[in-house]
């Protein structure tokens, strides 16, 4: 069994590699482009998230590289991009003020632990409960906060070491080559698709900058790319219980984080490459990537959704541009720094401008007139939290808002059908319509008139759902206010789980176990008192 399991993973990963329609030089040549153009891109973002955690660049880039890695090859969807980011970055920042580098390290291999228990339990599935509006609330709250990140690197530092804005030529300069990039990126598409058009757009960019010495800040500006080979070591924390209790709330939040913003963009990602699943996958790549990272001095990361949209729309759809983009990264690490940090700053700022015109979903600005006035409460919600609060907060706070105007929605959904009985003479049916559970048991409980009705009264839940323990106890209610004026109460056509929920509680007086099956119309009598009464 288990090497089945196993010789599956390997089938599926190497499918992942190669597609249906086999090898060919294009692909290999799209692929690594694609790659290319995703480590370009990623270098300046590893160094500003270090920056932002308060660790060495290094720290950064080493997790660029191997979460990178790692995750590309054993991932839930090929043509994810996984690194360093700003949702994780900001939280590590108070606890590497307060304890050190050595703790976040500590704290990111155990935040890998968590991540692997979350996919060996197979806790991913449950992205599957984030509604459509909290995705679209997601993606363009995200959209706007990678717009306003890259406005920063309109700041330079002055003489007294404080950062303020550009201004003059250096400013004039910044935003025509930004515009010229997002030209590039737009224009080139249209003509040809040979090589990347944000590969182009860098290279193109940097050749004027440096052909002409224009005074713009460069990569090298930021910090030095030039470093070695990441080296194993075990963070040098103290290992005892007083540690766990400091790390712990750090590992939990960021590993929740990592991971909601990893399968947000693995279901996002999916719907542009028609891929579905590996969510389980995902959680166990994100958690053995990240505690590899940790003991390799690396600051963790996830999926990010900038880096992995350049990756789809430069045509990546394999593991391998993810592969190719952590390999090229290294390299620049170990051999090309001097060459990357030429690179203009405003070049890799118009290709996220680009990325955010891409993933902003301009279509939910119209839908927000056209669906139900919740959905589109809960798109602007979700895009005001992300960008206020973080990804988490935001999902969170999206899926609970959707749930209570779910339970609000079908609190008035359920209604009655009250006519006589066909079968007993006398008695009185009341057809339930709409599930029954804590939101509706009040507009249950006022369906009923036991003052009024005859002494025996038929509910038919065949239209109807039992769901939890405050169904349940309607039920009980309802029942016991007839049985105080001397009426009786019967259930009928319950549907199979109502009827082993009830029956699991004592509930309900079995006389046939046909009644589910509708095979027979069986009338169940009701134990009043199960819950307390």
């Amino acid at each position: 069994m288990k090497n089945t399991t196993i010789a599956t993973f390997a089938k599926s990963i190497v499918k992942d590699y190669i597609p249906k329609e086999g090898p060919s030089f294009s692909l290999f040549r799209i692929e690594i482009l694609s790659g290319l153009t995703v480590a370009l891109a990623l270098v300046p973002e590893a160094i500003a998230f270090a920056f932002v955690a308060g660790v060495a660049p290094l720290s950064g880039l080493y997790a660029a590289f191997i979460v990178g890695l790692i995750t590309a090859i054993f991932g839930g969807r090929p043509g994810m991009i996984s690194g360093a980011t700003g949702a994780l970055a900001v939280v590590m920042v108070s606890l590497v003020l307060d304890h050190g580098a050595q703790y976040l390290f500590a704290t990111v291999v155990l935040m890998g632990i968590l991540q692997i228990l979350s996919g060996i339990f197979k806790l991913g599935k449950f992205i599957r409960i984030v509604p459509q509006p909290v995705m679209l609330g997601f993606v363009n709250g995200l959209a706007i906060v990678i717009a306003l990140s890259q406005i920063n690197q309109f700041k330079t530092t002055n003489s007294y070491g404080e950062s303020v804005w550009m201004s003059g030529d250096i400013l004039l300069y910044s935003y025509c080559f930004v515009v010229l990039t997002m030209i590039v990126i737009w224009v080139l598409p249209k003509f040809s698709k040979v090589f990347p058009a944000t590969l182009v757009a860098i290279l193109l960019t940097t050749g004027l900058v440096i052909g002409f010495d224009i005074p713009i800040p460069r990569v090298g500006d930021l910090a030095s790319v030039a470093g070695g080979l990441p080296s194993f070591s075990i963070p040098m924390v103290p290992l005892n219980f007083e540690t766990l209790i400091i790390i712990f709330p750090y590992a939990f939040i960021l590993a929740a984080i990592g991971l909601i913003e990893s399968l947000l963009t693995l279901n996002l990602v999916g719907e542009i490459t028609n891929k579905r699943g590996g969510a389980s996958q995902e959680c166990l790549a994100q958690g053995i990537a990240n505690t590899v990272t940790g003991f390799f001095g690396g600051m963790g990361g996830c999926a990010m959704i900038g880096q992995s949209m350049i990756n789809v729309k430069s045509g990546g759809r394999t593991r391998i541009a993810g592969v190719a983009a952590a390999l090229f990264l290294l390299i620049f690490i170990l051999y090309t720094s001097s060459l990357i940090e030429l690179i203009p700053i405003a070049a890799l700022v118009g290709v996220m401008f680009m990325v955010v015109v891409g993933t902003f979903a301009w279509n939910s600005l119209k839908l927000l007139f056209v669906v139900p006035k919740s959905d589109a409460l809960v798109i602007i919600l979700v895009t005001v939290v992300t960008v206020l609060e973080d990804l988490a907060v935001a999902v969170i706070v999206g899926v609970i808002v959707s749930a209570l105007v779910f339970a609000w929605k079908s609190a008035s959904r359920i209604t009655s059908f009250e006519r006589p009985s066909v079968t007993e003479s006398g008695a009185k049916v009341y057809e339930i319509e709409g599930p029954l559970f804590f939101s509706s048991t009040n507009s249950f409980l006022e369906i009923f008139k036991p003052s009024q009705d005859p002494d025996v009264v038929i509910i038919d839940f065949a239209k109807s759902r039992v769901i939890d323990q405050s169904a349940l106890k309607a039920i009980e209610d309802i029942a016991d206010r007839y049985s105080s004026l001397g009426k009786k109460v019967k259930l009928r056509h319950l549907t199979r789980d109502c009827h082993r929920l009830l029956s699991k509680t004592g509930q309900l007086m079995v006389d046939s176990d046909d009644d589910p099956e509708y095979a027979v119309a069986v009338d169940y009598d009701v134990k009043i008192g199960i819950f307390g009464k």
